[in-house]
């Protein structure tokens, strides 16, 4: 297999964008090298989310993450929605898109839910299929996510690993690869999360997403509403050493923290970054965490907040 990428080029650290932290980015510029935007709050032209966002991404590199694509589903793709998702590219511009490898609707019905598809070659040809019109219609590749799964099907003839490389081969396409759920599967199902980084080409890997979740014991919920546990930076840390430096998101859609947490969670991703990859030329184009001490400190106090330790 040839060793060249075809991905973009790396970013470097970035969070993903929630109102919550809006004023605080325009008004404190942080230090952060890229924003993820969920596509679906900024479909619709005007109002105080799409001037936020304009103002954000005057300012820093961004990328549209969507939840609304049912690649997989056997409904027809909406037109619509592709037509509003790719107006908001022609907008802001994103160095990338993407969404989920999976099926939120059937019979015009959605889910409101990231479901898993059965890994047959049938669904390889369909999503396959499906992908390249999406590209077709949007003038780009996009990026695929794996989504954390609590079923299995009975018609599945293959592992997800394979069913993901699979399809992104066949329409040629990139990878999200959500190191979180990686992990939340591998509990639910049993496997080894190893396993699953070994299968996926390093060529087509894009993006890496990092998020918390709830352990219930016997089984795991993908919830975004928890710091990155040990166990999720442990894999992300394999993944470094898998794939190379690529750029990284953390995502937290409940139990919102105040800005300067979630920056110091993230400086916990890059110094993980430079501890397994010291070499690696591409970290040294990040801006993340630059910051003197001093202007870091004042960062930190004029939110009211502490920084938390960096692991060593």
């Amino acid at each position: 297999m040839p060793n060249t990428r075809i991905t973009e080029d790396f970013l470097g650290f970035g969070l993903g964008l929630r109102t919550d932290h809006f004023e605080h980015i325009l008004q404190h510029q942080p230090d952060i090298d890229w924003f993820e935007v969920l596509s679906e709050n900024y479909l619709v032209a005007g109002g105080k989310p799409r001037y936020y966002l304009e103002a954000i991404a005057e300012q820093y590199p961004v990328v549209m993450h969507g939840v609304s694509m049912s690649i997989g589903s056997s409904d027809p793709l909406d037109m619509d929605y592709l037509k509003a998702l790719k107006k908001l590219s022609n907008d802001i511009q994103p160095k990338w898109i993407s969404d989920h490898i999976c099926w939120t609707s059937i019979h015009g019905v959605n889910s409101h839910d990231l479901l898993p598809l059965p890994y047959t070659e049938e669904t390889v040809n369909h999503v396959a299929q499906r992908v390249r019109q999406v590209q077709d219609v949007l003038g780009r590749r996009i990026l695929l996510e794996n989504v954390s799964s609590y079923l299995s099907y009975q018609d599945s003839t293959m592992d997800e690993w394979d069913f993901l490389s699979q399809v992104a081969e066949a329409a040629d396409c990139l990878v999200l690869l959500d190191i979180n759920n990686i992990y939340v599967s591998a509990r639910n199902h049993h496997f080894n999360p190893l396993d699953y980084l070994k299968k996926i080409d390093p060529r087509r890997v894009q993006q890496f997403h990092l998020a918390g979740h709830s352990d219930f014991g016997d089984y795991v919920i993908d919830t975004h509403d928890h710091d990155v546990p040990p166990s999720v930076w442990t894999l992300y840390q394999a993944a470094l050493e898998r794939f190379g430096a690529v750029s990284t998101m953390i995502e937290r859609d409940a139990n919102i923290p105040e800005f300067p947490a979630l920056y110091n969670e993230l400086l916990e991703a890059k110094h993980i970054a430079q501890l397994t990859l010291p070499d690696d030329p591409a970290l040294a184009r990040s801006q993340f965490g630059t910051r003197s001490p001093d202007d870091l400190g004042k960062f930190i106090s004029a939110n009211h907040a502490s920084p938390q330790k960096v692991r060593a």
